[in-house]
Formats: structure tokens, C-alpha cells, sequence
């Protein structure tokens, strides 16, 4: 009788440790995802806003070195001078924390990257200021280190799931995009109640979810090695966008150390391009390119390289914005212009494209499938798995982020804990020094 009452005791105790733990995630996550649902909506509205300010007016492009010169001076004001969201990253890893003012700094200045035609997209603006609410809301309540860092997990995934619509692939991307080989288990009720509560309050403002009409082949062994060589081109675009990107960061800051002359400097270069290929399929995010390569089939054969060009310039300049849309359209341009060539159908080839290339360039093949089922439907869930899995190990040792730390060696079940791309400053992994 006593061991039954010491048992059940027992499992009392444990009951309301795991009762509060809840209470208090359900706590954080809904105060995280309100205002990231509210911030996110009010976002989503001004980037679209801006664009269309943009389209009806496209002598605004005009403005890009003044809007360079005024994002700087932003950023400045506000004291967050080379914050990014390799910032947010490395805070997650360290604990050290942000500044609450990175919010307006980011809004302000991504409004005004599309509003003159700078070509970024909007989740590192949404990366940045959701894992900052995080950050701040867990601080409020008077949380520990450990749980201030999975806070502002919640936050980001709360920010992506407001502007993309898709709550799961969000959860699973902020548990994985801080270190590839690990995922935060600890954080999947957090940031799935987060990116809930965002996605709730965003279908509120009438924000739609982003979706696309794909048809998809019937599942055969000749379809998928199609896909299969697809998804492995991807990750060498994957590659390039990535390495293109920082080559620009690394040149414009030696060349150019004075921000202000950088962002002149690089506005005047993109007013150049943009005066050169004035379709304006390159400035801005480029949605309706997107939709027309996956919807329609059509996308312009050198499209994905104009768009790297595009914005490995927009963003080693200092505009600000994101680079996962850019991701997308690289990899939809690259896959229709490809897919017919495998003998895959135009527009199913670009959501494999889309899905692949982004999965490289940020090494979350996980959360890349989810969000191609969110994207595209189920239907293809094979093919969008298996491109991300080839693509994901073919670019090898890049990312969108260099604070992103690489646990485990993609080739080998080898703990290497290195940054992505340090092999740009000489560090090499060791399957990489093997072959080198």
C-alpha cells in the first residue's frame, strides 16, 4: 500500500511539473503569437503596399541610392548597426540578446527595399523582429536563459507563419535552421503554439496563406530520377546563390567600409540594372514571376541568374528585406527553364525547383518538405522529399546564414561543429580537408 501511495505521488508530482511547464509555454506563445500575428499582418499589408506603390509608379526606382543612404541612417539611429538575422541566430546560441529597437529599424527599412524596387523578400525581416518580440515577451516574464533562447524560437516561427500561412513548416524551420544535425525537441509545443496563434490572428486581417495550383505526375521509377537529378542541380544553385551572396558582402564591405557610400554605391549599381532589364520581374520579391513559373509553365532562361545578381547586389549594399523569397524564385525560374529538359513538366519542375533551392541554401530538409506539402499539397510529397534530400547534401557546406552552426558532417555520421560557410575563411570540415 505504501509503494502504491509513494507511485502515485509520484505521478502527481510529476503531473504538475509538466502542468506548469505547459501553462507557462501556453502563456508565452500566446502573448508571442499575438503581437507577432498583429506585427506580421501589419507587415505583410506594407510590403504589399509598397509594391504596388511601386507598380503604379516606376519612377520610384529611381530613388534606390536615396532609400540606400536612408536605411543606413536607420539603422544608425536605432543603434543596431550590422544586426541581421544571422544576429537572431547567433542570440539562440549564446544568449545575449537583442535590442528592442531592431522592430522598427527592420520594418522601416524593408518598406522601403521594395518600395524603390530593391530585389529582397520579407522573412528575415520576419526572422528578426519575431525572434525580437520573443526575446522581449520571455524577458517579461521573467524567464532563464535556456528558455529565453527557445522564446525567441517562438517568436520567429509565430513571424513566419503570420506572412507565409504555413504554421508547421514554421515550427519545424525555427527548431532546425539554428544547428543542422540538431533539432530543438524542446521547442516543438512553443513554437507550434506560436506559429498557431500567429497564423489565427493574421487569418483575422484576411491574410491569404501563400499556395500554389501544382500538377503532379504519377509516381514512377523514371519520374524520379528525373526529379532526383533536378533536386541535385538545385543544390548546386543553391550553392551559387549562396556563395554569390557572400562574395558581394565580403567585396562591398572591403571595397566600400563607409555604409553610407556602400549603399549609395550599390543603389546606383541596382538603378543600373534595373534600367537595363526594365520588365521588373527582378525588383521587389518577384511574386507574379513565381506564380507564373510554377501556374503556368513560363519563366525566361536566365531569370534565376539575373535574380542572384539581383540580390547578392540589393543586400551587400545594406537594403534590407530577406532572402528565402529570392530562394524561391531562383529555384522556380531554375526548375521550369530545366524541368522540360529532364522530361518533367514546366511547371511541377519549378515547385521542385522552389522547394530544393531553398532547402539548400538554408539546410532544413525537414522543415523544406513540410513546407512544400504547405505550399503545394501532398500529392508530390515524394518527389518534393527526395529533391530536398539530394539537394540539402549537394551544397554542400553554404547557407543563407553564416551563424548557422554545422553539427554533424552531411557525409559521414562525424560531429564537426563548424560554421556555414567558414570554408571562406580557410576552415575546412574534415570529409572537406580529406578531398582538399
Amino acid at each position: 500500500m505504501k509503494e502504491i501511495l509513494n507511485l502515485l505521488r509520484s505521478q502527481a508530482s510529476r503531473t504538475l511539473l509538466y502542468t506548469k511547464a505547459l501553462g507557462k509555454w501556453a502563456l508565452v506563445s500566446g502573448i508571442a503569437g499575438i503581437l507577432c500575428g498583429l506585427l506580421g499582418s501589419a507587415f505583410h499589408l506594407g510590403v504589399d503596399w509598397a509594391n504596388e506603390l511601386r507598380l503604379a509608379n516606376p519612377w520610384l526606382i529611381w530613388l534606390l541610392p536615396v532609400a540606400g543612404l536612408a536605411i543606413t541612417g536607420i539603422y544608425a539611429f536605432f543603434s543596431v548597426e550590422g544586426q541581421s538575422t544571422n544576429s537572431i541566430i547567433s542570440e539562440v546560441q549564446s544568449g545575449k540578446g537583442l535590442k528592442l529597437t531592431l522592430i522598427p529599424s527592420i520594418f522601416l527599412s524593408t518598406l522601403l527595399t521594395h518600395l524603390v524596387g530593391g530585389s529582397a523578400g520579407r522573412e528575415g525581416a520576419a526572422l528578426q523582429m519575431g525572434g525580437t518580440i520573443g526575446f522581449e515577451v520571455g524577458k517579461l516574464l521573467h524567464l532563464d536563459d535556456r528558455d529565453l533562447r527557445t522564446a525567441t524560437l517562438a517568436g520567429m516561427a509565430a513571424f513566419f507563419s503570420a506572412l507565409f500561412g504555413a504554421p508547421l513548416a514554421a515550427t519545424i524551420f525555427a527548431m532546425a535552421v539554428i544547428s543542422v544535425g540538431l533539432i530543438y525537441h524542446s521547442a516543438l509545443i512553443p513554437c507550434l503554439l506560436a506559429s498557431l496563434t500567429a497564423y489565427g490572428v493574421s487569418s483575422l486581417f484576411h491574410i491569404i496563406p501563400m499556395h500554389f495550383s501544382v500538377a503532379v505526375p504519377n509516381v514512377s521509377l523514371g519520374m524520379l530520377l528525373r526529379v532526383a537529378v533536378l533536386g541535385a542541380l538545385c543544390g548546386f544553385v543553391a550553392l551559387l546563390f549562396c556563395d554569390t551572396l557572400h562574395l558581394f558582402e565580403r567585396k562591398m564591405e572591403r571595397a566600400f567600409s563607409n555604409p553610407y557610400v556602400r549603399a549609395a554605391v550599390g543603389g546606383t549599381g541596382l538603378l543600373v540594372l534595373s534600367l537595363l532589364f526594365p520588365s521588373g520581374d527582378y525588383n521587389g520579391a518577384g511574386g507574379a514571376v513565381i506564380v507564373r513559373a510554377i501556374e503556368e509553365g513560363q519563366a525566361q532562361p536566365f531569370a534565376f541568374l539575373l535574380k542572384i545578381l539581383f540580390t547578392s547586389l540589393t543586400l551587400s549594399a545594406g537594403f534590407k528585406g530577406g532572402e528565402v523569397i529570392p530562394c524561391f524564385f531562383i529555384g522556380a525560374c531554375f526548375g521550369c527553364t530545366m524541368g522540360p529538359l529532364l522530361g518533367i513538366p514546366a511547371g511541377f519542375a519549378a515547385a521542385v525547383g522552389l522547394i530544393s533551392v531553398f532547402c539548400g541554401a538554408v539546410n532544413c530538409p525537414i522543415a523544406s518538405t513540410f513546407l512544400a506539402v504547405e505550399l503545394f499539397g501532398s500529392p508530390g510529397l515524394l518527389y518534393y522529399a527526395l529533391a530536398c534530400a539530394l539537394s540539402f547534401v549537394l551544397s554542400g557546406y553554404t547557407g543563407l546564414y553564416s551563424s548557422q552552426r554545422i553539427l554533424y558532417d552531411k557525409l559521414k555520421a562525424q560531429y564537426i561543429d563548424v560554421h556555414a560557410n567558414a570554408h571562406h575563411e580557410g576552415e575546412l570540415t574534415p570529409m572537406e580537408e580529406k578531398y582538399h
